[in-house]
């Protein structure tokens, strides 16, 4: 039995044992009052009517008609006159009627009325005695209607107590209730803490609890910290801070292969000229405060960009991918600024400065084939004089579509529904199948080419248009498990999560299946997810009791952040796949990936790698603390 319940019957036993005791001694204090009053009333009467009888004529006739007249008033249960024999002369009664009071209220609480008694004397003899009892049912009823009124106030003052007593509880049961939802959090990994209640008791309860919630919170932010260290010195420059040549080939890699990359992009190619000539003219110092600015400015430019990446490929040469940019002139044109401008502050000295080459991408194309066309702009560049900027010559015919194009493309797809979901398996350690990664195919015409997700979601989301796509996802998803799938995942962008009613409208789609909710896993990429924060907190509280698996997906660029994600109820994370390519050799990724994973562990999380590539990758996983993966070289049994 819980502590409020027996507090509640507490409560109640206390009542009712009031109640009972006060009701028994009122009642029996009443009946003892009124049992004197009655044997008062009795002899009085007694007394009245023998004084009256004595100043009589002692004819039987005339007696008889004054004891007559005395029990007529109704008031009497017997009136009975006794000679000195003791031989009854005359005698009048009536049966007792308690009138509307209950048996057994009668038989618990008997009124006894004494008879009352007084000598009728003749002269100076002694002529009988007058023998009178009064009815008791006048008795009766005053007590049983002093007993109603004292069980009516009782059960207002009952009623009262039991107001009191539920508030009373409840402000015991807040503090408690937290307390309790504090201790569960933390067994769930979330790090909580709760307003300290006023009771001395509750109060330093909970601020135990704060304390040790504050201290766990500084241990996991302290070992964040430790971690995004190694990882910046496992993949970035260390004095630009931008990406190294390993970390970004791994991005440029996932970004020509992977499924939900986007469908065309552009890379940049920068390289300074003469880096070791600057350095002689101008000192270490002033070298290295030169690759700071260029860093921080394409740094700055990989910002703008969802999913962009910035890196110093070596001594002299810097890159800059750009998913999704069709035209990278613009960024090119900022580049040669930013180099006019350090040459303005004397932090370049001579006429040749640097060279800048550029060209397009389309999705599917080869690292090596993209590399050798931008890597022969480049040349062409170092060919003229003074800054440059070249081209590279595209083998790729791209055919611009305009955005009402694209607008009557989306709108015609999903209004016919010419949208389906690919699979991919995500299986575990043990080769079981956790669930299968569903991402969204569109149908250009009836009979048109599938495109995938990186083709078109980025205009989808350009037109306002990813809302209406993402839930044709779910849907899509949750007929797919009604037909048999063990367990789905889709991805959800990031702007769908800003809208409160696309939230609204998803709820109440997973909501009227929640029987399915279970295996249906949601996630959103980690851009999304740390971008807009608050809406995708408010994202996880509603879905969260439907029961949906909630997830991030492309994790690790921001890890840093991952201490935010502590308290708001994710069920898995899956890491970047550019953290994941030739992991089995890298050992600076591996002490980075081993600590996320640990990290993870210990705030609940599943963590699963995203496109692993060869069974050497997928092999060294388990070792790592990876609970599954995903990727070409993941079985489909």
């Amino acid at each position: 039995m819980s502590l409020f319940r027996q507090l509640w019957l507490a409560v109640i036993a206390s009542t009712v044992i009031a109640f009972a005791g006060s009701f028994i001694v009122s009642t029996l204090t009443a009946r003892h009052y009124l049992e004197r009053q009655l044997a008062i009333k009795n002899n009085d009467n007694a007394a009245t009517l023998a004084l009256s009888m004595s100043q009589l004529d002692k004819d039987p006739v005339t007696i008889e008609l004054q004891i007559a007249a005395v029990f007529d008033s109704g008031q009497y249960a017997t009136v009975r006159l006794i000679d000195p024999n003791g031989k009854t002369m005359i005698e009048k009664a009536s049966p007792q009627d308690a009138g509307n009071v209950p048996d057994w209220f009668i038989r618990l609480f008997p009124i006894d009325s004494v008879p009352g008694q007084a000598q009728v004397s003749s002269g100076w003899n002694q002529f009988g005695t007058i023998e009178l009892v009064s009815h008791s049912h006048f008795a009766y009823t005053e007590l049983w209607n002093g007993a109603l009124k004292l069980l009516g106030w009782f059960v207002i003052g009952g009623g009262l107590m039991g107001l009191l007593g539920m508030q009373f509880l409840r402000r015991i049961r807040r503090p408690l209730d937290a307390v309790v939802g504090q201790a569960q959090a933390i067994s769930e990994r979330r790090f909580t803490t709760i307003q300290e209640p006023s009771t001395p008791e509750l109060k330093s309860l909970a601020s135990a609890m704060n304390a040790m919630v504050a201290r766990l919170k500084a241990m996991f932010a302290e070992e964040a910290a430790r971690l995004e260290q190694v990882r910046r010195e496992a993949n970035q420059d260390s004095l630009t801070g931008l990406a190294n040549r390993a970390f970004f080939m791994n991005q440029l890699a996932a970004a020509l292969s992977d499924d939900d990359a986007a469908a065309s992009g552009s890379l940049v190619l920068l390289r300074l000229a003469d880096l070791a000539g600057i350095n002689k003219r101008a000192g270490r110092e002033m070298t290295d405060e030169l690759l700071r600015r260029l860093g921080s400015t394409l740094n700055g430019l990989a910002a703008e960009k969802p999913n962009a990446a910035s890196a110093r490929l070596n001594g002299a040469d810097f890159a800059l991918l750009l998913p999704g940019v069709q035209n990278p002139a613009p960024y090119a044109e900022i580049l040669l600024h930013a180099l006019n401008d350090l040459a303005a502050a004397g932090l370049i000295d001579g006429e040749r400065i640097g060279h800048i080459a550029s060209g397009v991408y389309l999705h599917g194309q080869t690292i090596g084939s993209l590399l050798s066309r931008v890597d022969a702009a480049l040349a062409s560049a170092e060919g003229q004089s003074g800054l440059a900027w070249c081209r590279a010559e595209s083998d790729c015919d791209q055919h611009a579509t305009s955005n009402a194009d694209w607008k009557k493309l989306l709108e015609g797809a999903i209004q016919t529904q010419r949208l389906r979901l690919s699979d991919f398996p995500v299986a575990g350690n043990a080769g079981q199948l956790l669930h299968f990664e569903c991402p969204l195919r569109l149908q250009t015409t009836e009979d048109g080419e599938w495109l995938t997700a990186g083709s078109f979601m980025p205009m989808a989301s350009r037109l306002s248009m990813t809302t209406e796509l993402d839930l044709a996802a779910a849907r899509l998803a949750l007929e797919r498990i009604a037909a048999g799938a063990p367990a789905v995942a889709v991805n959800l962008s990031g702007e769908s999560i800003l809208d409160a009613s696309f939230r609204a409208r998803l709820f109440a789609q997973v909501a009227a299946r929640k029987d399915l909710a279970p295996r249906l896993w949601l996630e959103v990429s980690e851009i999304g997810a740390f971008q807009h924060f608050d809406e995708f907190h408010a994202f996880c509280d509603a879905l969260r009791p439907l029961g949906c698996r909630l997830g991030i997906e492309h994790f690790g660029r921001q890890f840093s952040e991952i201490g935010r994600l502590h308290g708001i109820g994710l069920d898995y994370l899956k890491v970047d796949g550019s953290f994941i390519r030739a992991i089995d050799t890298q050992t600076g990724n591996q002490a980075f990936i081993k600590g996320l994973c640990s990290i993870a562990h210990n705030i609940g999380l599943t963590v699963i790698a995203e496109g692993v590539q060869t069974a050497e990758e997928l092999a060294i996983l388990p070792e790592l603390g990876f609970d599954g993966a995903t990727g070409p070289a993941v079985p489909r049994n």
